[in-house]
């Protein structure tokens, strides 16, 4: 098989395409045939070093296909299911391992490349709406990105709750998919703070650096930061102090993985996409398809902020 190997952390030069031996399951695991992958900002991570890997590694987190092998121990998922996951490292490939509690049926109604597309930021998306936060009728919202992937999940949910949404894009085209997704209100970077100050019952920042003082200035006293990301680079060490003088504000930095240990939680999230997504609740753009063998490429596009939606790799 192919894959996309990191043997040194750097740049999106260090992202091979390699020829790897094909997979054999172990106890409780399956080898599933990928139909895409999901290129995610948590890949550039692993790729640069911010979140170390041992190397040499297959990047690659999230994904969806069917499944060609079952090892021992495995039982309620045969050869021939179509499956999806999040948080399984090596997804950059033609062929994935996959531990079958982290395995999620994917419905006939859903085709594998779009639950490939919904799993890591579609349940970022669910918890954050539904558990870091839950959002209620009348609540106001700040999703900064609104263009992104991530941004029209989180607005798109936010609004099936109830919410009134605000939004943050850099440019007029970014605007337009921000508001195809729901946003009630379509801000640029450089004015939400001072539009939005003290009125906000939570802000969904994945951008970081640049956007989390702004953030905080928006909250209402009482209000939640959910900081889920770091596009921008990482935030500098905060003093509490700060969140007592801006009213005694909340702030969690939530990660997926702990949203889901549970596998019973792992299928309500997912459970609760795949149906939103077959009604027509809920839309995911992919926008991008790349060949596996481009991964250097959509890591590129992605950290260029030339993207918009969702991007996936295709073996």
């Amino acid at each position: 098989m192919h894959a996309i190997v990191v043997s040194a952390q750097g740049g999106p030069e260090v992202l091979e395409y390699a020829e790897r031996p094909d997979p054999v399951p172990g106890d409780g695991e399956l080898v599933v045939d990928v139909a895409a992958s999901g290129v995610n900002f948590i890949d550039i991570y692993h790729r640069s070093g911010a979140y170390p890997l041992p190397l040499p590694a297959v990047i690659g987190s999230e994904g969806a296909g069917v499944v060609s092998a079952v090892g021992p121990g495995v039982s309620g998922v045969a050869v021939g299911d179509t499956v999806a996951w999040a948080n399984v490292l090596g997804s950059y490939a033609d062929k994935a391992v996959v531990p079958a509690d982290r395995a999620v049926p994917v419905p006939g109604g859903v085709p594998a490349d779009l639950a490939a597309a919904a799993m890591l930021q579609g349940m970022t998306a669910h918890y954050l709406t539904h558990s870091t936060h839950e959002v209620r009728e009348g609540d106001k919202v700040l999703v900064h990105a609104g263009a992104g992937g991530m941004g029209q999940l989180l607005i798109q949910l936010a609004k099936l709750r109830g919410a009134t949404v605000y939004a943050t894009v850099s440019t007029d085209e970014k605007e337009k998919l921000a508001r195809a997704a729901g946003a009630d209100e379509v801000l640029r970077y450089d004015t939400f703070a001072d539009a939005l100050s003290g009125t906000v019952d939570v802000v969904y920042d994945g951008v970081g650096a640049a956007t989390f003082d702004g953030g905080l200035r928006a909250l209402r006293p009482r209000g939640l930061m959910a900081l889920y990301g770091a596009a921008s680079g990482p935030v500098p060490p905060l003093d509490p102090q700060v969140l007592n003088r801006s009213g005694s504000l909340f702030l969690t930095r939530p990660t997926l993985v702990h949203y889901v240990a549970e596998r019973d939680e792992l299928l309500w999230r997912a459970s609760d996409l795949f149906g939103w997504l077959t009604s027509g609740q809920l839309r995911i753009e992919v926008s991008h398809r790349y060949p596996l063998r481009e991964a250097r490429r959509a890591h590129e596009d992605l950290a260029g902020r030339r993207t918009t939606g969702k991007l996936l790799l295709v073996p």
